[in-house]
């Protein structure tokens, strides 16, 4: 039997693949994670290539994965061993697995069977329909070598990532890049247009960031996400502006629809709503592509109501001039027949009508996708690419041309291309407490605009440049200078850099620039950061404008750390605060050794407030970025804001009172305080606002007559002492834990649950015992991201199950820590327990013979009874049995599986040994059967329905 860690391994990365759109430009295959055996072989010394189920692959290699007793041989998944080069040129390979059985044939006969060990189903006693299943494979290995000789260069961009931080990505930040060509629509009360709209897609957990670029059209009122039923799953009103690009945000989306979007099931829509309405509509595709395009361009049509449109994604190779580009095509072909036709087209790269290069190709009706790479492109053709003067026109030849074209940019997003420097990050590691930031801004004809500061240095900044990687241990390379512009007095650079190549265009966009600065102390650099694109988020932020600096240096008193970051607040009409923060140079040596996974803790406070007491949590600080909305913000903490007396600060385990520091200045009209109520609301619901839109919303809960909104929580009108909260269409209601408290005299608030100290009648000569004030900030519980008051107990709230009841929490105030502890329950002598009511932690024997309660969430992790065990995503309690499901292949129905006291015990069932010669396996049969006994079986079937027929 396979190792539960290997199966759980292999499910893992299993379910991870994918496999993009169909297209011949777009079949690039997808970098998916390496499959490791729990025992992964050790190949000889000098081989490359890949290790799946402790066996060794040579690159190239294809097989069918052996997922061991009692799954066996996967014989409709196919392996694939794909060589991958780092950036300094070193070969090794990477396994990535698809499943066949969706390129199966349709068999010519009535009644196919499925032979033992193959995938796709064969017409009996013929040949002919083993040479298609064959050629099916055949050319799937073909695919494998035409990619790799068409596109081996463009290996080294798409797939090599080693120049970015670690820290980027933190727990479950995995991201996946999407794209949509959207061209006009033909229906009986709206004419097609000659519209054309672009839209990039950022996949990051279940929320998906979109940035839109349109051409010859109004600017849209509306878009719309439709699903694979073509019924709207998402609407997004476009707000009134002059920007040529619209960024938004849908958060939040439902399980079901994020299937649809991997698997590539969804569609856009973008309507104007001007009086010569326009619409375009187009699919959402997953593209390997988008991770290295650093050019592009939108194609569009001269002629009149076309339908026609497309994009080229360009990037340059690293090492040569060689411009590769992925064109995607929509209407430039107009055949409705079934069969595809072979159309001749013509791409060129034209500078002022002038042609300087050409391409001739063949494109069929059913696959108008087309890659290819313009080689060795001279100094002027860079240059003129850098300037946004070179333009793609895609043509067909024959008897009625038709042509789309445009030009080509730099590559255009909602995201903010920024830095931070950090004596941390600098080429020479230091502790100074000082900061660096900067905004950067690209335009089409290359010139970008830089916006930089800096503070608390040691000493006077006197050098400041933007730079490439050190080829070497501390040798620098300098691409431009910003020292002119820097301003002692300001601390501040301001200017453009209108001399950008092409080359510097590309290594930009690719996050492979960096910006240093040297002071009079540390001449090779004090400060140094990698200039990169930070996701759009949605919040009302201003990225445009500088950001407020966080340093060490700010802190009261300063503390000498190699950390530094920068943050955007802003403040709404509702009076909620958006924020977002980036963090560089924090030490991972220390968050090792302190804490496995939280950096720290982001705070807002007052600045002249020498205690803590009036601290804020923000959030917790996980990787390199924290963003969200704080909504029940106090007066005069609005107050402190619009006046510039307000501090952010990032606070980690080695520096409790603060790590880097910022004073922050928002101006504000909240002079009576947040106009929003103070129920705890997630901050991705706030767009949520109309009841009319929360009805639309797919995730969102129905609840005494009311919709509420995923994520949000509330107390129910049934009972003051629950807390209710949506989680995705489900309503999760939990008893509220009151803390203990210390004063001798109580009341009971009609409109609340817990009693509170009445302090007006506490008698003059009794002294109240006094309050745990040696760790003011209380504790911070990572499970529902909250801080706890000293001395409070609580039941941890453990997402997706919600809150463990037989569990009880203690915040620890001397020290600031949590401590948890499960409960007890006592051992029992009847053979059925039961748990009375589902808020209730231990189950009792019940009075009189009743059937035992289902299963609950509560009940994976309840102290008492057997251990459950866990396959895949899904638990199961003792002694369930279920058939497993394998990611590519589907639900195993030949092999059972059971929860044997914490154990997944797996069996295959077992088989009659057959003595015939014609052996096949019907579809759904766990079994071979006999071919002959097969034939009888189906004839008498067939004779009883026709006398059934004729009785009739």
């Amino acid at each position: 039997m396979l190792a539960p860690r290997a199966l759980r391994c292999l499910l893992c990365v299993l379910s991870c693949a994918w496999w993009p759109h169909t297209g011949a430009a777009s079949r690039l295959k997808s970098a998916a994670l390496p499959i490791q055996s729990e025992r992964e072989p050790q190949p000889s010394k000098g081989l490359t290539g890949c290790s799946f189920g402790g066996r060794f692959y040579s690159l190239e290699d294809t097989w069918h994965p052996d997922l061991g007793e009692p799954f066996g041989v996967m014989h409709c998944v196919q392996c694939y061993c794909e060589p991958q080069k780092s950036r300094r040129g070193k070969v090794f390979g990477k396994v990535n697995c698809k499943n066949i059985k969706q390129d199966c044939p349709d068999p010519d006969c009535d009644d196919p069977i499925l032979l033992p060990g193959h995938c796709c189903k064969t017409c009996p006693k013929g040949s002919g329909d083993r040479k298609q299943t064959d050629s099916v494979l055949d050319s799937f290995e073909y695919f494998h070598e035409k990619v790799k000789e068409k596109e081996d260069d463009l290996h080294k961009s798409y797939n090599d990532r080693s120049y970015l931080s670690s820290e980027d990505v933190g727990p479950g930040e995995s991201r996946t890049d999407f794209v949509a060509v959207l061209t006009g629509v033909t229906s009986s009360w709206l004419p097609s247009s000659s519209a054309v709209a672009r839209v990039r897609f950022v996949l990051t957990r279940n929320s998906l960031a979109f940035s839109i670029t349109y051409q010859r059209m109004g600017r849209p009122s509306k878009i719309v996400f439709l699903d694979s039923d073509g019924t709207t799953a998402f609407e997004y009103r476009v707000p009134k502006g002059q920007s040529d690009m619209i960024c938004g945000v849908w958060k939040n989306m439902a399980k079901p629809l994020l299937r649809q979007l991997q698997s590539e099931q969804m569609r856009i829509s973008m309507t104007t709503s001007t009086s010569r309405r326009e619409e375009v509509e187009g699919k959402i595709i997953k593209h390997r592509a988008l991770f290295a395009e650093t050019f592009s361009s939108m194609l569009t049509s001269e002629e009149e109501n076309s339908g026609m449109g497309g994009i080229a994604m360009l990037t340059l190779s690293d090492t040569e001039n060689n411009l590769h580009f992925i064109l995607i095509l929509q209407g430039l072909i107009k055949h409705k027949g079934k069969d595809p036709l072979l159309v001749p087209i013509r791409v060129q790269l034209v500078y002022r009508q002038h042609i300087l290069r050409e391409i001739r190709a063949n494109i069929t009706s059913h696959d108008p996708d087309f890659a290819e790479v313009l080689t060795d492109l001279n100094s002027r053709e860079l240059f003129w690419l850098s300037r946004g003067q070179l333009e793609i026109t895609v043509a067909t030849e024959g008897p009625d041309p038709r042509q789309i074209s445009g030009f080509i940019t730099g590559r255009k997003s909602c995201d903010t291309i920024q830095s931070v420097m950090s004596s941390g990050d600098a080429l020479t590691p230091g502790k100074t407490g000082g900061v660096g930031s900067a905004v950067f801004s690209l335009h089409d004809n290359g010139t970008l605009d830089y916006q930089v500061q800096v503070a608390g240095l040691s000493s006077d900044v006197v050098g400041l440049t933007i730079e490439l990687k050190p080829r070497r241990r501390n040798k620098r390379s300098v691409l431009y200078d910003l020292t002119p512009e820097y301003s002692k007095t300001t601390g501040q650079a301001v200017g453009s850099w209108s001399r950008l190549e092409a080359r510097h265009i590309h290594m930009l966009l690719q996050n492979e620039l960096f910006i240093n600065v040297a002071t009079a102390h540390s001449q090779e650099g004090e400060l140094r950061g990698q200039i990169k694109a930070l996701l759009y988020s949605g919040l009302d932020a201003p990225r445009h404008e500088l950001p407020t600096p966080l340093a060490g240096h700010f802190v009261s008193p300063p503390v000498r750390t190699g950390a530094s970051g920068h943050t955007w607040l802003s403040v709404d009409k509702q009076c909620h605060l958006h924020y977002e923060i980036v963090v560089a140079g924090l030490s991972r040596t220390d968050d090792i050794t302190v804490n496995a996974h939280l950096h720290g803790l982001a705070e807002i406070g007052e600045m002249d407030d020498s205690s803590t007491a009036h601290k804020r949590l923000l959030t917790g600080f996980y990787g390199s970025q924290a963003q969200g909305v704080l909504k029940d913000i106090s007066a005069e903490l609005l107050q402190h804001l619009d006046q510039g007396t307000a501090f952010i600060q990032v606070s980690t385990k080695m520096n409790p009172r603060g790590e880097i520091r910022g004073r922050v200045h928002v101006p504000n009209n909240c002079e009576s305080g947040t106009k929003a109520d103070t129920d705890e609301v997630e901050f991705d619901d706030v767009y949520q606002k109309d009841p009319e839109e929360l009805k639309k919303d797919p995730h969102t809960c129905f609840f005494e007559n009311q919709h509420h909104a995923h994520g949000s929580r509330w107390t129910p009108n049934y009972d003051k002492c629950f807390s209710c909260s949506c989680q995705k269409r489900t309503v999760i209601c939990d008893p509220v834990i009151c803390p203990v408290l210390t004063c001798s005299r109580t009341i009971q608030p009609d409109d609340k649950c817990c009693p509170v100290c009445d302090e007006k009648r506490e008698p003059k000569d009794v002294k109240a015992p006094d309050r745990v004030e040696e760790h003011p900030e209380g504790c911070y519980f990572e499970g529902d991201q909250k801080m706890h008051a000293p001395g409070t107990t609580w039941h941890p709230f453990v997402p997706p199950f919600g809150y463990i009841k037989c569990a009880v929490c203690t915040c620890k105030g001397s020290t600031g820590e949590v401590h948890c502890e499960k409960v007890t329950c006592p051992a029992l002598t009847c053979s059925q327990p039961v748990r009375r009511n589902p808020s209730d932690c231990c189950k009792e024997c019940p009075e009189e013979d009743r059937t035992p309660a289902g299963l609950e969430h509560s009940d994976m992790m309840q102290a008492d009874g057997p251990r459950h065990c866990k396959f895949g995503k899904n638990y199961y309690q003792n002694s369930d049995s279920w058939h497993p499901w394998v990611p590519l292949v589907g639900e195993m129905k030949c092999i059972n599986c059971w929860c044997d006291h914490g154990v997944t015990k797996c069996q295959r069932k077992q088989c009659p040994i057959l003595t015939c010669s014609n052996i096949t396996r019907t579809d759904g049969s766990c079994c071979p059967e006999c071919v002959d006994d097969r034939d009888d079986d189906d004839l008498m079937m067939k004779a009883s329905d026709k006398r059934r027929t004729l009785r009739h």
